[in-house]
């Protein structure tokens, strides 16, 4: 259920790329904002029909002389589709982010950043047990504090959802088509890790997440590869009509991005229409899970 929410445009990251007047270039990367998909089932099948989620973000790095922050907002339509591939569930995927950026406590930018078009199959392996394969692209973007260049988003992802439990985890591989933005920042390849652990106990849903990110290596010479690694904890309540998440992150290393990052996220998940079961050929029969609602 892979809310495909992205958009690493990681606002205060490419602030510090652009503030950072050093003779060595500074690598600013990955299009998935680190950590979008922790608290999904994205290795899991789901209902039939269109839902939405909305996913925003405030982040606080503690860099010096002075604080970067970002907030990022992501919009994302999944069309869980009845049809099926090699056996599994076809979906499709489309987002749209706004981001913003306050680098050093500066005034705050805002623009689109890059939307993400991509298509995803979900098997069903077993009792509670699911994988999946993601396939799509970000588009370029005109947003200066955003990536630019397009790139390709491949994700493999892994769900255990029996009993009320989340377990998952979702790896996220990109491949950069261009090295170097218009501004002159380095891109290179990147791969993220994603991971939940949390339980259902009624309409609440309580756990841990975690994520990780790196910056794959280059030959080119100065290179500084990003990468974090965080955790934190989830605190979600399945309404009527939708599911929240609250999450609050925290980094536990970091590799040259000046400082840790301290995050809070709020997501709305909500089915925008879902089809008379009579109307669905060849249904998929998912098992109930209120994260997935």
């Amino acid at each position: 259920m892979t809310l495909r929410l992205e958009a690493r445009a990681c606002a205060w990251t490419l602030g510090i790329a652009c503030l950072t007047a050093a003779p060595t270039p500074v690598l600013a990367r990955s299009a998935a904002l680190p950590g979008i998909t922790i608290g999904l089932p994205t290795g899991w099948q789901v209902p039939t029909g269109l839902q939405m989620t909305l996913t925003s973000s405030f982040a606080e790095r503690g860099t010096l002389p002075r604080d970067n922050q970002a907030n990022n907002n992501l919009g994302v339509l999944l069309w869980a589709t009845p049809w099926t591939v090699v056996g599994g569930q076809l979906r499709f995927i489309q987002t749209l982010p706004f981001n913003g950026t306050s680098p050093q406590a500066g005034p705050w930018q805002w623009g689109v950043a890059q939307p993400l078009t991509a298509a995803q199959i979900a098997w069903k392996i077993g009792d509670g047990l699911g994988v999946s394969y993601f396939l799509g692209g970000y588009w370029p973007s005109d947003t200066r504090f955003a990536l630019q260049s397009a790139s390709i988003a491949q994700r493999f992802a892994i769900s255990y959802v029996r009993d009320g439990w989340n377990l998952t985890a979702n790896l996220h591989y990109g491949t950069m088509l261009d090295d170097t933005s218009p501004s002159g920042v380095f891109y290179s390849d990147y791969m993220n890790l994603d991971l939940t652990a949390t339980k259902r106990f009624g309409k609440w849903q309580l756990g841990a997440v975690a994520f990780g990110s790196t910056d794959l290596p280059t030959r080119r010479p100065g290179d500084r590869p990003l990468g974090q690694v965080a955790a934190g904890a989830l605190v979600g309540y399945a309404f009527e009509k939708f599911t929240v998440q609250t999450i609050l992150t925290r980094d536990i290393a970091q590799r040259h991005y000046g400082g840790e990052e301290t995050r809070a996220w709020l997501r709305l998940i909500v089915p925008l229409w879902r089809p008379e079961p009579d109307q669905v050929p060849h249904r998929v029969t998912v098992r109930s899970n209120a994260a997935a609602r």
